[in-house]
């Protein structure tokens, strides 16, 4: 998550700049969908599956007793699930695996799949409706408290801070950690407010020629001509 959010807020340093970032991503080629699999999607579905298992045998006790790890373990439970099912949408909505059902709702176009070699422009489409950009805000909001605040209660858990000192400047950690995260993510979603999506798609189209003809050059085969030629 903090790749993503960092590598998104990269935005604000123009079109170039983060489509260049996307093309790193994206130079794995094939192998990025084992690297996605093996560290984004299954370490997700399955901290989903035992999160709600552990929802499923916990019940809300705010009311009765009010206290602040109290409201904190509340908060982590439901941001969680808030999470998940944001998560769930982002994947769909930007890469339409069942069928594109966000394309066009009431007559809006607004589920435009994301292309990575016209990462900005895409993304900007994508995000152009009010209330998706709430959807995106709440969602990675939530998201971010979950990550944030789940570093203090897994270093309780795994006993990394046991004393009530050690629990309390560890508490800061997660606040320094959810405000830095929180100020780049909302710096990521306000700059695709603000991506000129016409402009944004004549950049890309250019370093989109651009890597094509180093692809060409690349794929060229020498002779043996060439060779004797670049040894003179």
């Amino acid at each position: 998550m903090v790749v993503h959010l960092l590598t998104n807020a990269s935005i604000i340093n123009g079109v170039a700049a983060f489509q260049m970032n996307v093309d790193r991503i994206h130079s794995l080629g094939k192998a990025l969908w084992i690297v996605e699999w093996t560290f984004i999607f299954i370490p997700i579905m399955f901290h989903a599956a035992v999160g709600f298992l552990i929802i499923s045998g916990a019940m809300p006790n705010t009311s009765s007793y009010a206290y602040a790890s109290n409201i904190r373990y509340t908060l982590q439970r439901a941001t969680g699930i808030v999470a998940f099912v944001f998560i769930v949408f982002h994947v769909v909505q930007l890469h339409h695996f069942f069928g594109a059902p966000f394309e066009e709702i009431a007559g809006q176009k607004f589920g435009a799949q994301f292309h990575p070699e016209h990462a900005a422009s895409s993304a900007a489409v994508a995000l152009q409706p009010l209330w998706v950009k709430l959807i995106y805000l709440v969602g990675m909001l939530s998201a971010i408290y979950h990550f944030s605040n789940g570093l203090w209660t897994q270093g309780i858990t795994w006993g990394l801070w046991t004393s009530a000192a050690a629990q309390r400047r560890a508490s800061w950690v997660s606040v320094v950690v959810g405000l830095f995260l929180t100020v780049v993510g909302v710096t990521a979603l306000s700059g695709f407010s603000f991506v000129n999506v016409e402009q944004a798609r004549e950049v890309e189209n250019v370093m989109e020629e651009q890597r094509a003809a180093v692809t060409s050059v690349e794929a060229a085969p020498t002779s043996p001509g060439d060779d004797a030629a670049d040894n003179e």
